[in-house]
């Protein structure tokens, strides 16, 4: 009766077979793939077999670039640095040009470009509040880690009282939501973020923050991280910069469980077609549910040389390589579970079920079994596919490592930001846990934002004085945090003296040269 009843649990999360019928006899089915398996798998087969070919042929011939592969042993010559020393030359004068700022005055200036503290409404009544540095104040407490008494404390413009009230009625989960959004998709639309990448793009990656006090209580203890318990912090960051989806997940969950959720049911303006991670996103399943949706799912996979490829053919067939291939695709496996595939696929690509809850039952219940087994067989066909692409093109090693670096950047810059409690998360509830990544997020964010408005300023001033080529701009980021104020007094200066210039911003620094500005 029990398995039974997980049974149904399965089954009334996805969308009835009713629906699914209708939506197979209308053409309306929204996966990425053709439907119909014996095209899809038709189509599939031929693909592997053609990039199967053509690697061990090049293998056989010393022409992969940075790659041999000898007796089956494979080695790839690892990707040089990218950045040239004559951008970080520019990166360096640039920065020492940008205007030294309080964390007040710069959350000021980003909500009053973005119109933010609109974003905010009160949970009954739907107005706005009606002083925006209390808000404001308010999110700083969660975004530093500092919390709504010691806040009171370090600024002058409200008790705890109207702090507390002010959190309360207006800081929630949805309109945490809203905000980032509005300053995501003001980041995507920045001329100088357009230099940053294609928007095309995406990567994610989990940062582990300690637990201390009533945290200590709901968190986990992961091995990897040290002796102390905490939780992670898994993020998606745009190419462009942008970091559109934040969630606290347990130091003992897999990050693969969570990659899909953002990039379906994030809220922003960011459209990536090619996703990225590192290691802890990378799964056999995540690798199938991407390319029946639609992404192309490029992680950077830890030991790379002791993964073995499949095929549909014979492993003789490709002798350079057949050392490496472990065996063939289960073609009948996957074709007894295909409308169960699609149903899932359907299911999550409409938000009936969230990616990352059917995946986890997937691996919980036994009835299960077979399709995630359907599906991790997939999984190694795309891997294979995947595989095969890394191998043979260093352009997506290099801009997978790209991207990745962007997300560590990123990390480094949410761990200065987050700098009160030594760092450490001591909320006993996950709601209020929450709040303390979400703004967290939301402040990185508009640090970033901030940087890539006020870079293309200094661009723009040296460009009256200086060739700078364009693509030195690509290796620029936005990430910088060393002339922003982020402790002390938080002090809120009134509406007309947030800016000194006529035209809304801040002067720049008049020296471009970084020694000269050091003191």
């Amino acid at each position: 009766m029990t398995g039974s009843q997980r049974y149904r649990s399965f089954e009334e999360r996805l969308i009835s077979k009713e629906t699914m019928q209708e939506l197979q006899q209308t053409g309306i089915l929204p996966v990425a793939v053709e439907a119909d398996f014996e095209r899809f798998i038709e189509s599939r087969r031929t693909l592997l077999d053609e990039r199967l070919t053509a690697v061990d042929a090049d293998a056989k011939g010393g022409l992969l670039p940075d790659v041999t592969i000898e007796k089956g042993v494979l080695k790839i010559t690892p990707i040089e640095k990218s950045t040239p020393p004559e951008a970080e030359a520019l990166a360096a004068r640039l920065y020492a040009m940008l205007p030294r700022i309080r964390i007040t005055d710069l959350l000021a200036e980003v909500a009053d470009w973005t119109l933010l503290p609109n974003c905010f409404t009160h949970l009954r009544t739907g107005e706005t509040v009606a002083d925006s540095r209390i808000l404001m104040a308010g999110l700083l407490a969660d975004g530093l880690n500092l919390g709504l008494t010691r806040m009171a404390e370090a600024c002058s413009i409200a008790s705890l009282a109207q702090l507390a009230w002010t959190a309360d009625w207006h800081i929630r989960d949805e309109t945490y939501a809203l905000a980032l959004r509005r300053l995501v998709n003001q980041q995507q639309h920045e001329t100088l973020a357009a230099k940053f990448g294609s928007g095309t793009a995406s990567s994610s990656d989990g940062q582990f923050f300690q637990a201390a006090g009533f945290g200590r209580d709901a968190s986990n203890l992961n091995a990897h991280y040290g002796q102390k318990p905490g939780f992670k912090v898994y993020t998606h960051l745009s190419d462009r910069y942008g970091p559109f989806y934040s969630k606290l997940i347990a130091a003992t969950a897999s990050e693969a469980l969570y990659v899909l959720d953002a990039l379906l049911y994030h809220q922003s303006e960011v459209s990536p077609r090619r996703h990225h991670t590192d290691g802890g996103g990378d799964s056999d399943q995540v690798f199938a549910l991407c390319a029946l949706l639609g992404f192309q799912f490029a992680p950077r996979i830890p030991g790379l040389k002791h993964r073995r490829l499949y095929s549909f053919g014979k492993s003789s067939d490709y002798p350079m390589l057949e050392p490496m291939i472990a065996g063939r695709i289960n073609v009948a496996l996957i074709r007894a579970h295909w409308p169960e595939i699609l149903r899932i696929v359907a299911s999550i690509r409409t938000g009936t079920v969230t990616a990352s809850l059917i995946m986890r039952q997937l691996a919980s219940y036994p009835r299960q079994n077979g399709i995630a087994a359907a599906l991790r067989e997939l999984g190694q066909l795309e891997r294979a596919l995947f595989t095969l692409d890394w191998i043979n093109d260093p352009e997506l090693r290099r801009t997978t490592g790209q991207e990745l670096n962007k997300g560590e950047s990123r990390n480094s810059l949410a761990r200065a930001v987050f700098i009160h409690r030594l760092g450490e998360i001591r909320d006993h509830t996950y709601e209020n846990q929450q709040h303390r990544v979400s703004g967290l997020n939301l402040l990185v964010t508009a640090i970033i934002l901030w940087n890539t408005r006020y870079l293309e300023r200094a661009v723009a001033a040296l460009r009256q004085v200086e060739d700078i080529p364009d693509h030195l701009l690509a290796h620029l980021s936005p990430l910088g945090w060393e002339h922003v104020n982020l402790t002390g007094d938080y002090v809120w200066a009134a509406a007309e003296q947030m800016t000194e210039n006529h035209d809304g911003f801040r002067p720049l620094r008049l020296s471009s040269d970084p020694a000269r500005l050091a003191a």
